[in-house]
């Protein structure tokens, strides 16, 4: 059986995701890697989700050492237009090398199935990483099974996120005003 790791950044994401891959014959393993979500509380309360989704699938999750906001913040200030290509650099790169160590045979992320992410640049991102890494990036367009992985949290108590995660976002998100 393959295994992949699953770049997770929400449970609400993840719920489909997981099973998706299983699914498709791959052993999954969750990893959290997610220094763009802000503020800290907010990353809490994501990660706290993301555990109790962990348990009710029974999946493995593999939670990043640290907090590591400082990081991300460096990655995209004063290119914030292009923000999320230096965020999905920093958070896949991650992944990558994470799959690399627990000699998983690829790695893919849950922002395949968000309709708000832009696919062409989640996917050339993961690609690059693949092909500096040498574990290959599994893509796949789940977007049409967004409401599915919703209605699988639906019932199960857990906090649902109100923007995509990082500083910019919750301001767009709440001002109507987009961060260029």
């Amino acid at each position: 059986m393959a295994s992949v790791l699953l770049h997770v950044c929400c449970a609400h994401c993840a719920a489909y995701c997981v099973r998706h891959w299983r699914e498709r014959g791959h052993r999954v393993t969750a990893f959290w890697y997610n220094p763009n979500i802000h503020p800290r509380q907010e990353y809490l309360l994501r990660l706290e989700a993301m555990r109790a989704l962990a348990r009710a699938q029974q999946v493995l999750l593999i939670v990043s050492e640290q907090y590591d906001a400082v990081r991300y913040f460096r990655a995209v200030a004063g290119r914030e237009g292009e923000r999320c290509r230096h965020c999905f650099e920093l958070r896949l790169s991650r992944t990558a090398q994470k799959a690399r160590e627990l000699g998983c045979d690829s790695f893919t992320t849950t922002l395949l199935i968000s309709p708000q992410q832009r696919h062409d640049l989640v996917r050339a991102v993961g690609q690059g990483v693949a092909g500096d890494s040498g574990i290959p990036f599994l893509y796949e367009d789940l977007r049409r099974r967004y409401s599915d992985s919703r209605h699988i949290t639906r019932g199960m108590d857990i906090y649902r996120q109100q923007y995509c995660g990082c500083f910019y976002s919750e301001w767009e998100r709440y001002t109507g005003e987009r961060v260029e």
